[in-house]
């Protein structure tokens, strides 16, 4: 199964520092001087004192011994061998994060394509050049058609300065939908404008950024909430029982 929790790349846009500085014991303030960012302490068994923390994006768990001298950092185990760190960095990291970055997706510059009234909604990363886009979007269509699931294209120009011009072209279309759906068909390519406009440079370059921050190396990458509501991300183009996973029982 190819479908991925969206924890790593969601911690890239890290929840706001709870414990002060002069708080950290040193070998936290040592990690903190090696890159890591150190967010919130929390209760650990065992005189134990953690604290949730990011490491290039990846959400971590520093446990300092109770006189303050050293760290430990990874996950805790019980007698029986159960994981008592995860349930930590879910609740504290990953939750929180999932609805930090489902609102900026929500803010994104995207194209929608489906009833507004849709059961479900799922954001695409969706590049107007990209091959496996437009399987996607061909895919798709039971779903769409049927008033199930809305999909909301957030238009990137990942594929160089033509990928650009033609978003850019999308974006800025009298029926931005209807322009999306001809060129998804094949029916009517977009255009390439002649010059992107600095409106539309800049939601593409904000739409790359917050790409970049969910971790997202290529499109389409497809973003949608699990029955938990923790964000979820499916890199490519899903097919067969991938479909039915992302969008529910086939109409």
């Amino acid at each position: 199964m190819t479908f991925k929790k969206i924890l790593p790349a969601l911690a890239l846009l890290s929840l706001p520092v709870i414990v002060q500085a002069q708080d950290y014991p040193a070998p936290v303030e040592a990690m903190r001087e090696r890159g890591i960012e150190v967010l919130e302490r929390f209760d650990a068994p065992s005189g134990l004192t953690g604290y949730t923390a990011l490491y290039n994006g990846r959400p971590l768990a520093l446990y300092v011994t109770e006189d303050g001298k050293h760290a430990l950092i990874g996950s805790l185990l019980n007698a029986d061998g159960e994981d008592l760190t995860g349930a930590v960095l879910e609740e504290k990291v990953s939750r929180p994060q999932s609805k930090v970055m489902w609102e900026k997706l929500k803010d994104s510059t995207w194209i929608a394509d489906g009833s507004d009234k849709a059961e479900k909604i799922v954001y695409v990363f969706t590049d107007p050049n990209c091959p496996y886009c437009k399987r996607f979007w061909k895919d798709a269509r039971p779903w769409i058609d049927a008033g199930k699931v809305q999909l909301r294209h957030v238009m990137v120009g990942t594929l160089g300065e033509s990928s650009q011009k033609k978003a850019a072209y999308l974006l800025a279309a009298k029926d931005p939908k209807a322009a999306l759906q001809g060129n998804e068909s094949g029916k009517t390519p977009a255009q390439e404008v002649k010059a992107v406009a600095e409106q539309q440079r800049k939601q593409l370059d904000e739409n790359q950024q917050l790409m970049a921050h969910l971790g997202a190396s290529g499109t389409p990458a497809i973003l949608y909430l699990d029955p938990t509501d923790m964000l979820q991300m499916h890199p490519g183009a899903p097919q067969g029982e991938q479909l039915i996973e992302l969008f529910g029982p086939r109409p």
